[in-house]
């Protein structure tokens, strides 16, 4: 009984700090919110579209673009605000079909049209399909123009003659097939990858920078008082350890049941991604309890804590996925309880893992938690008893 009383005066005095309902609630909703709108999901690159001369040729070319896969097309007034949307990164790329389209084509000669893209890969990926997308209505033009000035027919009645024989020509087809399987799903959730990379970031810098508490503790005195009543070290030490993992578990089911609620985020397999969160924060508990043991005063803690809190969450793929990492730095990443949570719930949320899927994870995340909880105990009662 005495255990949980400690434990659960851990955890209100976590929370009665204003400063710490905003690192709990709020900051982690934010960073969510943030990062899958700008990086999440599997949205389309955008195109703008600007038609400088109106007409039924420049029309079809337009309704061709904004009917082609893979991008989505957006009309744009005017090419200096196309330009200019295009280098604030609100566009991909653009394309300006430019003016005198349909006098240049009907009158057999050639007709621009104009690619607007940054440098780079995905302006690259871009341009070659719209470019695919320019050709095909190219060749239709071209088979139009032949056959105007073969029948000496209007190029308008062409161009319904080639559509029509292109209707019953025998279609090429492409017959496509996948092999292993993607690192990220076409129907991972924009916001499913980033919440739990907040998840682990959060669970281990709270229960880092909450240690503060119990330096305070020892500080003040509480730790000597109360093993002046009836009340063993080991007893003292349980229900800190205990009110580490409250304020952990606290943070991670806050993150967990605010994301799903809010941003529809999906976490898996209920039963394996809550044992996975409670067993990461009992990696965290151990960590910040180990601090609190170690260090003498609440500044040291703080700053510790933000350094470990942070470098570890970086190179455990907290803050960019493991996937892009070298396979000598994926190892490196592994020395981190970190990479192994994130290859866990990677399993969870992008293949539909369960219990039994991530036990190599938990295995490793409980030798670790152990292994903390066991330092840090013995760090913590030899302190109180000195």
């Amino acid at each position: 009984m005495k255990v949980l009383a400690i434990a659960w005066t851990n955890l209100r005095r976590t929370l009665r700090e204003r400063i710490s309902l905003f690192f709990v609630f709020v900051f982690p909703m934010l960073l969510i919110l943030v990062l899958g709108l700008a990086f999440g999901g599997s949205s389309q690159p955008r195109v703008g579209l600007t038609l400088l001369d109106p007409g039924p040729l420049a029309a079809q070319l337009r309704d061709k673009v904004a009917a082609a896969e893979g991008v989505t097309v957006r009309a744009v007034r005017d090419e200096p605000e196309l330009v200019s949307m295009v280098e604030r990164g609100e566009l991909e790329a653009g394309l300006v079909i430019a003016a005198g389209y349909d006098r240049a084509l009907t009158a057999g000669d050639t007709a621009t049209v104009r690619f607007i893209a940054r440098a780079g890969q995905q302006g690259q990926q871009v341009g070659a399909l719209v470019n695919g997308t320019v050709a095909q209505e190219a060749g239709r033009l071209r088979a139009a123009q032949f056959a105007a000035a073969e029948t000496r027919t209007s190029l308008p009645d062409a161009l319904a003659r080639v559509d029509g024989i292109a209707g019953r020509l025998p279609a090429v087809t492409v017959q496509t097939r996948t092999v292993g399987q993607a690192d990220f799903p076409t129907d991972l959730g924009r916001f499913d990858t980033g919440a739990s990379s907040e998840l682990l970031l959060f669970v281990f810098l709270t229960s880092m920078t909450s240690s503060v508490a119990l330096i305070e503790t020892r500080g003040l005195g509480i730790s000597r008082r109360m093993l002046a009543t009836p009340t063993s070290s080991r007893t003292v030490v349980a229900g800190e350890a205990l009110g580490r993992l409250l304020i952990a578990v606290f943070q991670g089911a806050v993150i967990m049941v605010g994301s799903a609620l809010l941003f529809g985020v999906g976490w898996g397999d209920p039963v394996a991604a809550v044992t996975l969160m409670v067993v990461f924060s009992m990696v965290a508990a151990g960590a910040g309890m180990l601090t609190a043991a170690t260090l003498r005063t609440g500044q040291q803690a703080i700053a510790v804590g933000l350094l470990l809190s942070l470098g570890l969450g970086a190179l455990g793929g907290t803050m960019m996925p493991l996937e892009f990492y070298s396979d000598t730095m994926r190892m490196v990443a592994h020395l981190t309880p970190h990479a192994w949570a994130v290859d866990a719930f990677a399993v969870l949320v992008r293949h539909d893992g369960n219990l039994i899927s991530i036990l190599p994870q938990l295995a490793v995340l409980l030798g670790v938690a152990a292994t903390l909880m066991a330092l840090a105990s013995w760090r913590l009662r030899r302190a109180l008893t000195r």
